[in-house]
């Protein structure tokens, strides 16, 4: 078997082969309730309280669909420019689920809710590249197994689980792509890149805050080879539950390598499932991959069957919000960016709240000015995402105001930033307690300025000279004069009148 060491390089094996990717990425709805019962989906609760006998499989009881969660998968279909179907009803997925009590997941197999869509997604450079959507299902999430006394916090090694059933019942969509060609050399890129747009686009519907750190959105990545010439697939592996976008571009990356090194040793690959490893960027072998037939789909019998009335399909679809790849082009044209200025804009995460600051009265150049400038600086320093930090887009936007007054210089604004993000209060109360406010005062200013140039007589000889450039040095001895706190081209000017020269 080949291990982590035993892989060519990513350039070899495209010179061999051409990559073939499907991705299936799994969503947890954010509705109030199960798909089948009434079970809080809260965060947070004592293991095994947010039960009851629906969702613990107990003989006798009886499931009720979610009409939310219909409706969330009818958006999300919707947005993904599928075909919603008129009629469609839930399967019963049967094999052995240790964090699953009834023991088969209620799911939806040849009758899908959505189908035959595309999802435009663009690459680092600008790109778009579609990607075709198969299928988004309805399904219901399993409970969660935490296995102790392992190493590795797997089941392999443990001395015992244990089980919190709390999980289980929440409603998950499934998205799975038509298999991903011609995306060569890039494709981790477009994997990474289309798991991205997909969260976002569930974010910009309202129907899943899809983090992926917290298990809200989870990716299986499916990958195989094909010999360059060939018209036919490889044997694929599925990567299960990769769960961030960096993630995602290594294992595509990996399965890659490790797909080429096998078929270059006169190998074959082993339809498996495998784990994926953030420490080493790896994959490792899981268990033998069934196919659908193993898992003994058939009807639900306690289930009505999904007929969305087409009245309300369309209301739905009337009522979508503006989705994002439409919405950033909108944006980067309103805005005059390039599209690499606009990705660095995404990759910062500071797209949001630039849009807030302008909401709040800014203008679009300042609030780009300083989320990509010292608030990007200061999240990278505490390692915190830019809305985790401690100050709103409302008071960046009166930070912007206070800089067009003329009140604060930018040197000055930086503090004040530093201040409201050190918990001081709002930027009016950190002006006013550190004094921060420009010197305006024509008499002050006037009496820095003579005294900077008597300070400095050659400097001043050099200007009366006609070396205009030379007033930097004046300029400098002024600001430090009043800490900062003048307007730096006045103080220009008033220096340049002093000395009876012009700016020309």
């Amino acid at each position: 078997m080949t291990t982590t060491t035993d892989l060519v390089s990513y350039e070899d094996a495209l010179a061999s082969y051409d990559p073939v990717m499907g991705l299936e990425v799994h969503v947890e709805l954010g509705t109030k309730t199960k798909m089948f019962c009434g079970c809080s989906t809260a965060l947070g609760a004592e293991p095994n309280t947010q039960t009851c006998p629906v969702c613990l499989g107990l003989p006798g009881a009886l499931p009720v669909m979610n009409r939310t969660g219909v409706e969330s998968a009818i958006k999300i279909g919707l947005a993904l420019n599928c075909e919603i179907a008129e009629w469609c009803r839930f399967a019963r997925k049967n094999y052995f689920y240790p964090d699953m009590p009834k023991n088969f997941q209620t799911s939806q197999y040849d009758e899908p809710i959505a189908f035959n869509g595309y999802l435009d997604v663009q690459l680092e450079d600008g790109e778009t590249f579609r990607v075709e959507i198969e299928r988004a299902h309805m399904e219901e999430d399993t409970g969660k197994s935490t296995h102790v006394g392992g190493a590795t916090g797997r089941i392999h090694g443990a001395q015992h689980s244990l089980l919190d059933y709390n999980r289980a019942g929440i409603p998950l969509i499934e998205i799975v792509t038509k298999p991903i060609v011609g995306a060569g050399e890039r494709a981790p890129e477009v994997a990474k890149a289309y798991v991205r747009e997909l969260r976002e686009v569930i974010r910009a519907l309202g129907v899943s805050e899809a983090r992926m750190e917290m298990g809200q959105m989870r990716c299986d990545v499916n990958l195989s080879l094909m010999p360059k010439g060939a018209d036919t697939f490889g044997t694929r592996s599925e990567t299960k539950n990769v769960n961030s976008l960096r993630s995602v571009e290594r294992a595509v990356r990996f399965e890659v390598m490790r797909h080429a090194a096998v078929l270059n040793d006169g190998g074959k690959v082993v339809q498996e499932t495998r784990h994926f490893h953030e420490d080493t960027g790896s994959t490792t072998s899981g268990r033998t991959k069934e196919e659908a037939e193993d898992y003994r789909y058939f009807p639900e019998p306690d289930l009505v069957p999904v007929a969305p009335p087409r009245e309300w399909v369309e209301e739905i679809r009337a009522a979508l919000p503006e989705l994002p790849l439409v919405r950033r082009n909108r944006l980067r044209e309103e805005w005059g960016v390039s599209a690499t200025d606009m990705q660095a804009i995404l990759n910062a995460g500071a797209l949001d709240p630039i849009v807030a600051t302008i909401d709040a009265g800014a203008d679009a150049a300042s609030a780009r000015k300083w989320w990509m400038g010292e608030l990007a600086r200061s999240a990278n320093e505490s390692g915190k995402a830019l809305d985790e930090l401690a100050i709103t887009p409302a008071q960046v936007a009166r930070v912007t105001e206070l800089v067009a007054k003329g009140d604060l210089n930018d040197k000055l604004a930086r503090q004040v930033i530093e201040g409201v993000l050190a918990g001081e209060g709002t930027p009016d109360e950190v002006v006013e307690k550190r004094g921060l406010k420009v010197v305006s005062d024509e008499g002050a200013l006037t009496a820095a300025v003579d005294e900077a140039i008597a300070g400095n007589p050659g400097v001043a000889d050099k200007i009366r000279g006609g070396k205009v450039a030379a007033a930097g040095a004046l300029v400098g001895a002024v600001m430090k004069a009043t800490r900062g706190q003048a307007d730096a081209a006045r103080v220009k000017e008033l220096i340049l009148q002093k000395l009876g020269v012009s700016e020309g």
